[in-house]
């Protein structure tokens, strides 16, 4: 099964092709306990152990204006480099966020688009999942949101522990202070050294990655610390390979966008 995976959520403009495939399950090992009977953590680790996946394409480029002329090549080139027509694609899963409102957007409305045109469901997981669920203990996961804040989530052994959020840096280490988070990561980190130094910081699968340096333009397998399309796919790929319709895709901007409405003509007053 092929899926097509994108995130724009960060300056990394990222595309992923991923196969996947359902493990068989030992009918033994069911018999001694029932799902039902599991503990949360438990069924969701048995989640991700009844499959397994490959990522035949992964790569980015490094440029926040310019998500909308290279996502198309990207993708094209994804499908090129594999050997695969756009038919073949089962499913499509896009970063939902969260991210500023345009680059976030360019990603959404193309993997949309790719779902309505091939008759396929479109997942959308939360970007900060791309990097979170790939580290071990208490880590939280930091991108930037402009504006001077940061957009972040904590996450325990790679499962994110409440919604995302945004603040300002010295806010949000009061959050992960007080959550008990040791370590932090993303791309969002080497904007505000200083104020994440107090933790350090994350080597997990997103750091240890050969990829680009992070400057504009530049490309790679890899951005450093940005959301991994491919990871993305892992996180619902029980979903997907269950045939389970997906929710209607979301994005998690949390907060309005910069562009403000036009306010209404101002009136003139004559003297007469």
């Amino acid at each position: 099964m092929l899926v097509l995976a994108l995130d724009t959520s960060t300056p990394a403009c990222a595309v992923a092709l991923v196969e996947l495939g359902a493990l068989p399950v030992d009918p033994r090992r069911q018999a001694d306990r029932a799902p039902q009977d599991q503990a949360p953590q438990d069924q969701a680790a048995a989640g991700r152990a009844l499959f397994e996946w490959q990522a035949l394409f992964e790569r980015a480029v490094w440029d926040a204006r310019r998500h909308g002329e290279l996502l198309a090549p990207l993708v094209a080139e994804a499908l090129a480099e594999a050997g695969i027509r756009p038919p073949d694609l089962a499913a499509v899963v896009v970063g939902a966020g969260p991210g500023p409102f345009t680059s976030l957007r360019v990603g959404m409305v193309t993997g949309a688009a790719f779902g309505a045109a091939l008759g396929i469901p479109v997942h959308g997981v939360c970007s900060l999942d791309g990097i979170g669920t790939v580290t071990e203990g208490p880590v939280g996961v930091i991108t930037d949101a402009r504006r001077r804040e940061v957009f972040w989530a904590r996450y325990q052994d790679g499962t994110r522990v409440g919604e995302p959020g945004v603040g300002a840096p010295a806010a949000v280490v009061a959050q992960l202070r007080a959550s008990g988070a040791t370590r932090v990561t993303g791309p969002g980190v080497a904007l505000y050294p200083e104020v994440f130094a107090e933790f350090g910081h994350s080597a997990d699968r997103a750091d240890r990655a050969d990829r680009a340096d992070g400057a504009d333009g530049a490309d790679g397998p890899l951005v450093p610390g940005s959301p991994a399309p491919a990871v993305l796919v892992r996180c619902v790929a029980a979903d997907i390979l269950g045939g389970r319709t997906p929710a209607p895709l979301v994005p998690l901007y949390l907060r309005r966008p910069d562009a403000a409405e036009p306010r209404p003509p101002k009136t003139v007053t004559v003297a007469g």
